[in-house]
């Protein structure tokens, strides 16, 4: 029998987008954040969380989304990766839903190349693009960030 996905559902340019609710630590109020030299592009800066340095991802650079100053109404989504853990920042987060498994369509069913989408929910209001956290860093991306963070 198929689990129900459980997912964190935030908004970027009215755009719903949805983490899997096991892979989010909390929702925190954004928060000023510390520039991070030599750091990925898609990496605005780091944030210290309870005593660990998280770095903080840009989602609208990811998606090639227009930029957008960072403000106190904004929201970063603390998650774990299989890697590390990250803060996502929003414009909000919207709630949490519970989705059948088989009302998910697979990213590769819709488009192939939507390498950092692991699918698509539809819901009674809309549809929810769902992110895969372990591909949201290439390999590339991964090490440079090591590397900043230990020098940064």
């Amino acid at each position: 029998m198929n689990e129900p996905m459980r997912l964190v559902v935030f908004i970027l340019d009215e755009q719903r987008y949805g983490l899997r609710l096991s892979a989010v630590e909390r929702v925190v109020r954004a928060v000023e954040v510390t520039p991070l030299p030599a750091a990925p592009e898609i990496v605005l800066g780091m944030i210290n969380v309870e005593g660990c340095i998280v770095p903080v991802i840009d989602v609208r650079r990811r998606f090639h989304l227009p930029g957008k100053e960072m403000n106190v109404n904004d929201h970063l989504l603390i998650a774990r990766t299989a890697r590390r853990t990250v803060a996502l920042l929003a414009d909000s987060v919207s709630t949490t839903v519970e989705i059948p498994a088989d009302e998910v369509v697979r990213s590769s069913e819709i488009l192939p190349q939507m390498k950092y989408v692991d699918g698509v929910a539809k819901l009674e209001d809309g549809m929810v693009l769902i992110h895969d956290l372990d591909r949201f860093l290439s390999l590339e991306e991964e090490d440079a960030l090591d590397e900043a963070v230990s020098h940064g």
